[in-house]
């Protein structure tokens, strides 16, 4: 639901936003458009701009004010957005509007989670290092982006990378889902070897650990 109906000078603000347009972004905000204004999906420009990644136009709209952390219908925030297209330098343009790294999407995740799902490695290993977001964060489903990058990854590549850098930034390899069922139990029976043997070492060396400081 939009908060007040748009002008022509919003309009204008979030399409050209959208499209990526700076020349037009700018000439709207100069029009008097407001970067608070929501479309009919509740969607304020910055949203529409980091949803089609244009950076330039997010740091200008960060500039005049654009709300870093405004969700839309879907509970979609520009920074939420960030972990499910896997942009780091849409990730990085949004902290001078100091982002709500805990706020959560409609699953109940927070923008690691999505981004462990989608495979996008530069991103996790970004965010992790750059932001306090929580590495084990347990969504509305009973998953961690570690859970998340096997349940619903493909055993690739990318996503044996997003597993080795989430347990290299302490993510827990036994935390379990709702079922009980660890991480690598579930790489196991989907036959992704290489990570079901990443998970069993980081399993021993979290026991050892937890051992060592009883």
């Amino acid at each position: 639901m939009t908060e007040r109906p748009m002008s022509p000078a919003d309009r204008a603000l979030s399409d050209a936003a959208g499209r990526g347009d700076l020349n037009g972004v700018r000439a709207a905000l100069a029009a008097g458009a407001d970067p608070a204004a929501r479309d009919g999906l509740g969607r304020t420009a910055l949203l529409c701009a980091a949803l089609a990644d244009h950076v330039a136009v997010a740091e200008l709209l960060v500039e005049a004010g654009a709300d870093v952390d405004a969700r839309d219908d879907r509970l979609d925030s520009p920074w939420l957005v960030t972990g499910v297209t896997g942009s780091v330098a849409m990730m990085r343009a949004l902290p001078a509007g100091r982002p709500d790294v805990t706020l959560r999407n409609r699953f109940g995740g927070v923008s690691v989670i999505p981004a462990a799902e989608r495979g996008h490695v530069a991103y996790v290993r970004a965010v992790l290092a750059e932001t306090a977001i929580d590495v084990d964060h347990v969504n509305d489903l009973g998953w961690t982006a570690l859970l998340e990058a096997v349940i619903l990854g493909d055993g690739g590549p990318a996503h044996r990378d997003v597993v080795d850098v989430l347990l290299a930034h302490g993510a827990d390899p036994l935390l379990p889902d709702g079922d009980r069922i660890t991480a690598r139990a579930h790489a196991e029976r989907r036959g992704f070897r290489e990570i079901a043997a990443a998970l069993r070492a980081a399993e021993r060396r979290t026991d050892a650990s937890r051992r060592d400081g009883a």
